[in-house]
């Protein structure tokens, strides 16, 4: 099995679109479809077909364009099952526990709604790759749209028990933002107060913080980490549950 290469898109004020190429079957899929002529422009540099899109979500900067990029590549569209019916040209609707091909590599379909009802992250578990949207942020999490809090905290344990190395590619550079509100958080932690300093590094040269992998974000991303005890405290939520812990920090990073 050949070692898959991706391509990160910067589109739209913030937003990441990746291109994931098998080189073995030259089969190539695109991670959402935040903007139209980004993405054509880096398969022609490549020289890469497109073979499919994999949607994670019904939101127009993940699924607007993808009917302009059905047009002009005839590829195949994967979306989420829950939301099939706002995603423009699905082919195939996939939820947890199903599997889609990429070539020989599978990806591993996780239910993780709560930013939106059907939400879905591709996980390919040979290659340690989790492309998730926006479920789990770099610091950060996605704002609870149409789910509820216990489900947007379900959906954040399923990725938080991924492998410490996964890499976790999200679709937008929210990062300086989210350390900011983590400090407040979290802020006796020394491993986050390192990997401020990085972030703030990279973004003063216009670097990228994504992507991230699920060991980082254990250690320093507070919307994993409500068991922690000097956050309960920091919260005067000493004897509360997780997914109470979880919602209130969800509550004032939604204020912050």
């Amino acid at each position: 099995m050949s070692n898959l290469q991706i391509e990160q898109i910067n589109c739209l004020s913030d937003n990441y679109g990746y291109l994931v190429h098998d080189p073995e079957s030259g089969e190539t899929a695109c991670i959402d479809t935040p903007e139209t002529a980004p993405i054509l422009d880096r398969l022609a540099q490549k020289g890469w077909v497109l073979s499919h899109i994999w949607n994670t979500h019904h939101h127009y900067d993940h699924a607007g364009n993808n009917l302009e990029i059905k047009q002009a590549t005839g590829c195949q569209i994967i979306g989420p099952a829950g939301e099939a019916d706002k995603i423009p040209g699905i082919d195939r609707a996939v939820d947890d526990g199903d599997v889609v091909q990429l070539g020989a590599h599978q990806a591993h379909i996780l239910n993780v709604g709560g930013h939106t009802l059907g939400h879905i992250a591709y996980h390919l578990p040979a290659t340690a790759h989790a492309f998730v949207g926006d479920s789990l942020f770099a610091l950060g999490c996605g704002r609870v749209f149409e789910g509820t809090m216990a489900q947007m905290w379900g959906s954040l344990q399923k990725l938080a028990a991924l492998p410490r190395a996964t890499q976790v590619f999200c679709a937008h550079e929210y990062t300086a933002a989210n350390a900011a509100f983590a400090a407040t958080i979290d802020p006796d932690n020394p491993n986050l107060q390192q990997r401020i300093a990085e972030i703030t590094a990279l973004r003063a040269q216009n670097q990228p913080t994504v992507p991230t992998d699920i060991g980082v974000e254990l250690d320093t991303n507070p919307f994993l980490r409500p068991a922690d005890a000097s956050i309960r405290q920091h919260l005067n939520m000493v004897g509360a549950s997780d997914a109470d812990v979880f919602a209130e920090i969800r509550a004032r990073k939604d204020s912050f």
